[in-house]
């Protein structure tokens, strides 16, 4: 089976690593790849956004299979095009892809199945939004209506950050003129954040073993919110048998149906972002892929060959799918460059890449090849990853390799996977 799969981040290394395991897979090509991916497969200089480039190429080279794992291609309908031309496409349709690529439409989504999620107000006025903030008070949580990378979610500890997240967003457009004609403004939720996966074949979702992402850019959850800073999974403890049974309940199943009703069925990963709240779980946010770095340590743990999941469910047979499961803890520290998720400087020169242990994978995010070398080239560079017994262990070894690999600029979070202790210190 020829493969193809989409995007150049860590998320889709990971991927085209699990997907390189498989027996069926007979050719490998990931667009445009990253230095990582090339000893994969081949990397494809076509963009992630270019569609019709994509699709070209996959009819050439009679691609069998494509896997997406940016949501930007995803919003954008990619999966209906390679159909319209008979390539089976793992991802959600353009209509069903809605629920990530506006977060108004998402929260209205909510709102007509009765999914729990935190109150909320929408606004198409700047003044209106403004008015508002004055009006309700800090703190509060600002999302853009809009794809943003994962940056365009404020949580507003006072009205200033409120209001300077409104402006950067509606009037200054910094996610772009049309992700910024819309904001959502809604209450704050407390307690533990968590990451709940599922494989759906339009009918059918069936639950990966849970994640927990770290969002902030420092230490104890401080600082701007990025695309994620590490993650972890299983992430036991978190939900009790009775929240566990209200994500199905009360959420999956409602979601799955209500996308059936509305004639969009979802085909793919789709990603919820739930707060573990005194009152149970609520969503946070629909993704439509998987999450980065959630991705990273979920494919170092899972045994089930990925082709036959991707199968099963294009082909509405997840009934005939169980997933299988490495006993280890894994961990994955994100390497970034100086500044992210603000400004950073590129071509900065990775060193130490060969000096980790074997048992650790590295998959490459924002790299470059440069005339031999590999050199930074975006805000979030590697993804480390590490097994562990538990996650101390697995904090241990991940952080020796962490500490082995040199750029100009680099820095980590070190408190990937222990967020109570964390949030201990902050107090």
């Amino acid at each position: 089976m020829k493969v193809l799969v989409v995007g150049g981040g860590g998320r889709e290394h990971a991927l085209a690593w699990k997907v390189k395991q498989s027996p069926r897979c007979s050719e490998l090509f990931i667009a445009p790849g990253n230095p990582g991916t090339a000893e994969l497969g081949t990397n494809v200089a076509i963009k992630a956004e270019d569609i019709e480039g994509l699709l070209a190429f996959a009819v050439k080279e009679q691609v069998d299979l494509c896997i997406v794992g940016p949501e930007v291609p995803l919003a954008d309908g990619i999966t209906d095009r390679f159909q319209e031309k008979s390539i089976r496409c793992f991802g959600p349709s353009k209509a069903a892809a809605e629920l990530e690529g506006s977060k108004v439409a998402m929260k209205e989504f909510l709102r007509r199945y009765n999914i729990p999620t935190a109150p909320f107000s929408i606004f198409d006025n700047a003044k209106a939004a403004h008015e508002y903030i004055n009006q309700v008070g800090a703190p509060i949580v600002i999302k853009c209506d809009g794809l943003a990378a994962g940056k365009g979610v404020t949580v507003a500890q006072t009205e200033d950050e409120a209001h300077d997240a409104v402006a950067k967003i509606m009037e200054d457009h910094v996610f772009g003129e049309e992700a910024g004609k819309q904001v959502v403004i809604e209450e704050i939720l407390r307690g533990e954040e968590i990451s709940v996966f599922a494989f759906c074949d339009g009918h059918n979702a069936v639950l990966l073993d849970y994640a927990q992402d770290h969002k902030q850019a420092y230490d104890g959850d401080e600082g701007p919110n990025t695309g994620g800073m590490g993650a972890f999974t299983p992430a036991p403890n978190l939900l009790s048998a009775k929240d566990e049974d209200e994500v199905v309940r009360r959420i999956v199943v409602p979601t799955m149906n209500g996308l059936v009703k509305e004639e969009r069925p979802f085909v793919g990963v789709l990603f919820l972002g739930l707060m573990v709240t005194n009152n149970g779980p609520k969503v946070i946010e629909y993704n439509v892929r998987f999450g980065d770095p959630e991705c990273q340590p979920l494919m170092m743990r899972l045994e089930t060959d990925i082709l036959d999941i991707v199968d099963a469910c294009i082909d509405g047979k997840l009934d005939d799918i169980e997933l299988t499961w490495r006993d280890e803890l894994a961990i994955c520290v994100t390497l970034a460059s100086g500044g992210y998720p603000g400004s950073y400087e590129k071509g900065k020169v990775i060193s130490g890449l060969d000096a980790t242990a074997d048992d650790i994978v590295i998959f490459h995010a924002g790299t470059a090849d440069k005339d031999g070398s590999i050199c930074t080239s975006g805000g979030r560079v590697l993804s480390v990853c590490a097994f562990g017994d538990d996650v101390n262990s697995a904090r241990e070894k991940v952080y020796a390799a962490c500490d082995a690999i040199e750029f100009e600029g680099k820095h980590l979070r070190r408190d990937i996977g222990c967020r109570e202790e964390a949030r201990k210190q902050k107090a």
